[in-house]
């Protein structure tokens, strides 16, 4: 009995091992992900709303672009930064 446990365990292992195997042969290891687009929400790091990136008012601070829902928004930001 414990025979038939022990290769049927084997065997589910084995089935991963080589599904993993072959989706890396066919490329799809990494998960598919939309590219961001003028729809697509981003989060306010201050008030921590959510805008579309289209709207955002962009500020790249420190080679890192930032999105923010308001200009007050952005001054806080960097004020928090500076100080």
């Amino acid at each position: 009995m414990y025979r038939i446990l022990l290769a049927l365990g084997l065997l589910v292992v084995l089935y991963f091992l080589i599904r993993r195997a072959v989706q890396k042969i066919k490329g799809r290891n990494e998960p598919e992900r939309l590219a961001p687009g003028k729809n697509h929400m981003v989060q306010d790091p201050v008030c921590l709303v959510f805008v579309p990136r289209g709207t955002a008012i962009t500020e790249e601070i420190g080679g890192q672009t930032y999105y923010f829902c308001s200009r007050s928004c952005a001054q806080k930001f960097q004020e928090k930064l500076a100080g």
